[in-house]
């Protein structure tokens, strides 16, 4: 046709640009014109936007403004707090069957829309799949079908903060959104800007499907200080976040010491090895290396690990698939000089580079591999943004699942290979969440998604993510308050509350306890002790005054046991807890004795604590080999396996209340999922815990196993917070500890369960440690488990 600008196929073909989306952006446009292209913040049902709030941008592919978006105020948090609570009130009292319809809707109200959501996504950068979203909706409307009947005891948590960072997908924002909402949570959304518009369109189909007004809402302004305002609110009970680690470090460092629980999954800042063995199909894995690691927005970071005997055979198809790709667009213009200065210091260790075109200038780079680095450099151990994938070669499979476990994430990993008994071996011993097999990347709610160390400390997915959402119906929260003035750097440096009394005489100390560090008795590395005292104030002994040099020295002997440990068999260890059970109850009247002499209570409530105490470690050995992981049914075809594993090392802080019974419940809860344990008895009351050393050293329990230090609880709490190997924290202890270890433990990352016993004191409404309901022990042990998901295809 005369003057038409059509392209011809081989025009096309000759220079493969891209073409224009498949789609009409007429619905998504319509919308945003509906809004007047700024759209507000939901709020209370509703669209409101005031006129006096600063806009920010937010922009296509191409860097066009598409609309603006209004950044919030301390009022209009306030405001969507006080409309969450009231919509708290509504949503948990509807029934499950209700709650549950109203998601259902929503899956259809998902489809009638799809192609506005799908538009819309694409538009703010934030592509995913509608069928992905309903998916999601279907799934967790049947789990808030389910609550009340698999999980009785259990309640909501009550308003949630959910907060992304700015490149996070509308897929994990939703992976925390809807999950809260089936367990009967109000929930607050502090989007970043790619799922900015996305989040406020899906709480307008929120709203269509039925859902009462206040109980989504959504506030946009900058995610962390935004973030940090609405979970400062006293009425906000609970704050998730995901994305990006430096973000998440803000957000906790301006939340603690506010009385709210905090969970991160950090995956977006995550790097996962790609591990290639030489068993594999290279041309498929290949072909995974391509279309996963040269795409414009990627979830993770990712290493190419390539066994050294088929190292030349990759790297050879790597170059001719590679060649005449074209150049991947950056998120920003920043994002070149980063790539840039990363390729030039790889070069200068050493490093070939394997790329599709020579680079050009701007916001624009072409697909690039840097082959023949150290495992030490630093484009392996924090690969640079943008189409560049570092290669590092191993030798054997053992080798090779060392390189997988050198990150300081544990997020994902890739592993190719068509022998299924090295695919199940390395799956195990990869230190991650989730592990594909002669794939990647396969996402589903049915599988938790779990990151380990710097990745994050929850499960988002599957019904292990849904008890984030949860709490015991008796078990004690936090309390909301200010944060209390603490110098963060000398905190658990003062000097220990319980002083020597004057006129003290040595010689009528009736005894001098040591401290269990690596199997044997020590005394306190600073050569320091301080008296245990009686109710009346007599000094009955003098144990260790322990610090961090003892805190590091048990950490030492711990992961040195702990692997070997995990590895036993459930019968194996449970074995050993029986046997530790006996010999409790061959000591159970001394143990009863330093409890009446250290509290002050009756010996026949003594007797009966060790007998709860001896009745809990049988239950622990009974409960070794029936905790177990399953198959999830996805719609894909494959074969998935979910299992619990242990965390590592974790430390323990004990309360004052049952100072036995907790520590054995604590104890056997740890050990029996394969931990090691790092114990600090309390404060107050340390003479039956030094007392059950001797249980310890009778008993098989491997030595460094457990651990158990005295002190001061502020001293030893803070050597354990700055300790990068312990992977989980158990506190009871003060207001103050509690906001410390907020404040310190998301850099390096742990996973707290924290209780503030001064408060639990006043309300006695503390761990109830005598109670017989089964509830407490699964508490325990969700605590003392990750999750690991493994996905293996099938034809």
């Amino acid at each position: 046709m005369a003057g038409t600008s059509a392209k011809t196929v081989h025009d096309i073909f000759q220079n493969m640009e891209y073409g224009p989306s498949s789609t009409s952006t007429a619905t998504a446009q319509s919308w945003l014109e509906k809004h007047s292209r700024i759209l507000g913040f939901f709020i209370d049902g509703k669209f409101s936007s005031p006129a006096d709030r600063q806009t920010q941008d937010v922009t296509d592919s191409k860097a066009a403004v598409v609309c603006s978006t209004v950044c919030a105020k301390d009022e209009d948090v306030a405001s969507a707090a006080s409309s969450a609570a009231g919509g708290f009130k509504t949503w948990s009292e509807l029934s499950c069957y209700q709650r549950a319809k109203v998601l259902l809707k929503l899956a259809s109200v998902l489809q009638r829309h799809s192609q506005c959501v799908s538009e819309l996504c694409e538009l703010s950068q934030s592509s995913v799949s509608p069928a992905v979203l309903i998916r999601l909706a279907q799934y967790y409307a049947s789990w808030a079908q389910l609550r009340d009947t698999l999980m009785p005891e259990w309640i909501p948590q009550g308003v949630v903060a959910v907060v992304v960072s700015d490149d996070c997908s509308i897929y994990f924002l939703l992976l925390k959104v809807l999950p809260a909402l089936a367990m009967g949570n109000a929930v607050i959304v502090v989007p970043g800007k790619t799922t900015a518009l996305p989040a406020l369109l899906l709480a307008q189909l929120f709203m269509e499907a039925g859902i009462p007004a206040g109980v989504l809402n959504v506030v946009t302004g900058s995610e962390a200080s935004l973030g940090a305002k609405v979970a400062q609110n006293p009425q906000v009970n609970y704050l998730t976040y995901s994305g990006r680690q430096q973000t998440g470090e803000a957000l906790a460092k301006a939340v603690a010491g506010w009385g709210v629980p905090m969970s991160f999954s950090l995956s977006l800042s995550s790097v996962c090895p790609f591990i290639i063995f030489d068993s594999a199909d290279l041309d498929s894995a290949v072909d995974g290396v391509i279309e996963l690691a040269f795409k414009k927005k990627r979830d993770f970071q990712w290493v190419l690990c390539v066994q050294e005997s088929v190292l030349d055979i990759v790297v050879a198809r790597l170059k001719l698939r590679m060649n005449g790709m074209k150049c991947v667009p950056l998120a920003t213009e920043a994002d070149r000089n980063l790539i840039d200065a990363a390729v030039q210091e790889a070069q200068q260790q050493g490093a070939t580079l394997i790329q599709s075109c020579p680079p050009g200038t701007g916001a624009l780079y072409p697909p690039t591999v840097l082959c023949g680095l150290a495992p030490s450099c630093e484009s392996v151990m924090s690969p640079p943004p943008g189409p560049v994938l570092p290669l590092i070669s191993f030798r054997s499979s053992a080798e090779g699942v060392t390189l997988g476990n050198h990150s300081p994430h544990g997020q994902a990993a890739s592993i190719w290979t068509e022998d299924l008994t090295l695919a199940l071996e390395s799956a195990k011993s990869l230190c991650v969440g989730s592990v594909w097999v002669n794939c990647h990347s396969v996402m589903d709610p049915a599988l938790p998604l779990c990151g380990r160390r710097e990745s994050g400390n929850c499960t988002d997915g599957g019904r292990e993510g849904l008890y984030q959402f949860l709490r015991l119906s008796h078990s004690p929260s936090l309390p909301h308050s200010s944060p209390s003035p603490i110098n963060y750097a000398d905190f658990g440096s003062a000097a220990s509350k319980f002083m020597i009394p004057e006129g003290f005489d040595p010689s009528s100390v009736p005894r001098f306890y040591s401290q269990f560090v690596g199997g044997q008795l020590r005394k306190a590395d600073s050569g320091c002790s301080k008296s245990v005292l009686a109710p009346g104030g007599a000094v009955l002994a003098q144990c260790p005054d322990g610090g961090r040099k003892d805190v590091r020295n048990a950490v030492e002997a711990a992961i040195k046991v702990q692997p070997g440990w995990m590895k036993k068999s459930p019968v194996a260890r449970s074995q050993s807890l029986y046997s530790l059970a006996d010999g409790l109850d061959k000591r159970r009247r001394d143990l009863a004795v330093s409890i009446q002499t250290q509290t002050g209570i009756s010996l026949e409530e003594a007797e009966k604590e060790v007998q709860l105490s001896i009745s809990g470690l049988s239950d622990w050995a009974a409960r070794c080999d029936k905790e177990q992981g399953g198959t999830p049914f996805l719609p894909q075809s494959g074969y998935p396996l979910s299992s619990p594993e242990a965390l590592g090392v974790v430390g323990v802080i004990l309360p004052n209340s049952k100072p036995l019974l907790s520590l054995v419940s604590l104890l056997g809860a740890a050990i029996a999922m394969g931990n090691a344990v790092v114990m600090v008895p309390s404060e107050k009351y340390p003479l039956p815990a030094l007392e059950f050393i001797q249980v310890l050293q009778a008993s098989d329990i491997p030595g460094g196993l457990v651990s158990i230090i005295t002190g001061g609880r502020d001293q030893l709490t803070q050597a354990l917070a700055n300790h990068s190997v312990i992977q989980s924290i158990w506190y009871w202890g003060s207001k103050e500890g509690c906001q410390f270890l907020q404040y310190s433990c998301v850099s390096p990352l742990k996973r707290l369960w924290l209780h503030c016993e001064e408060e639990e004191e006043e309300r006695e409404a503390g761990q109830n440690w005598t109670s017989s309901n089964p509830s407490l022990q699964e508490e325990l042990w969700r605590k003392a488990v990750v999750w690991k998901s493994i996905w293996i295809p099938t034809a």
